[in-house]
């Protein structure tokens, strides 16, 4: 746990995004990052200067594998309360569109969902565990699909809903989350997605995984050109 935080320390701290009195809502996939996500902030409150409430978000998007009380324990075992909503996320996008490439559809669904709830539980931030691996498939994912050079921003203030958006995860390799789990003995849904492993993002994955064989700075150098140069990503001093 002590490289987590040190990683999630680092992000927190050099975008500003814990403050005093904020009650944070993180989400609960019971995927590896959420279950990081959760532990490293829970560890973090007992000793971090700015004093902030947690509240586990979960969203039931409807499919067989989902499972409650899976996410129920790993609440139980860090003292978050636990909110489930259900969702019609796989209706709409497997069963009514059936959508070839669902993953945008699928997050925006979500993403409505958890705006709500956080609202109604008076939440003022949401927290979402987004790794480094993330940022770096993302931005692969905007350039070679789209054409734009971007990516996600560790904090996004929401007008419309006046939520933040943090990613504490940032700085935190996807092989750290890996490790935290395992070395824990935590047990994480088995499949939170039934569009894991195929992909596009997966792509990215391999072709990063690929390059670093020829490169091996090429992660490192991706990451400190995010930093250095796309909107959002300036540090606040």
């Amino acid at each position: 746990m002590q490289k987590i935080l040190s990683h999630m320390r680092k992000a927190i701290e050099e975008y500003h995004m814990i403050e005093e009195g904020d009650k944070i809502a993180v989400c609960l996939s019971g995927g590896k990052d959420s279950i990081t996500l959760l532990h490293g902030l829970k560890a973090l409150q007992r000793f971090y200067p700015k004093s902030f409430e947690l509240l586990a978000i979960s969203i039931d998007p409807g499919f067989d594998f989902f499972d409650t009380s899976l996410l129920k324990q790993i609440c139980d075992d860090v003292n978050v309360p636990l909110l489930v909503e259900k969702s019609n996320a796989k209706e709409i996008v497997f069963d009514i569109r059936q959508e070839k490439n669902p993953c945008s559809l699928c997050a925006n669904l979500r993403r409505g969902v958890i705006n709500s709830v956080a609202i109604r539980e008076g939440c003022n931030k949401i927290a979402l565990g987004h790794n480094q691996d993330d940022v770096l498939e993302t931005f692969l994912l905007n350039l070679f699909y789209t054409g734009n050079i971007s990516t996600f921003a560790p904090v996004s203030y929401m007008d419309r809903s006046q939520i933040t958006l943090i990613r504490p995860l940032i700085y935190t390799p996807e092989k750290e989350a890996r490790r935290f789990v395992r070395k824990n003995n935590l047990t994480v849904m088995p499949k939170v997605c039934p569009m894991d492993g195929v992909s596009k993002r997966e792509e990215m994955k391999q072709f990063i995984f690929d390059w670093t064989k020829k490169i091996p700075m090429i992660r490192a150098n991706l990451f400190g050109a995010i930093v250095r140069n796309i909107e959002g990503w300036e540090k606040i001093n």
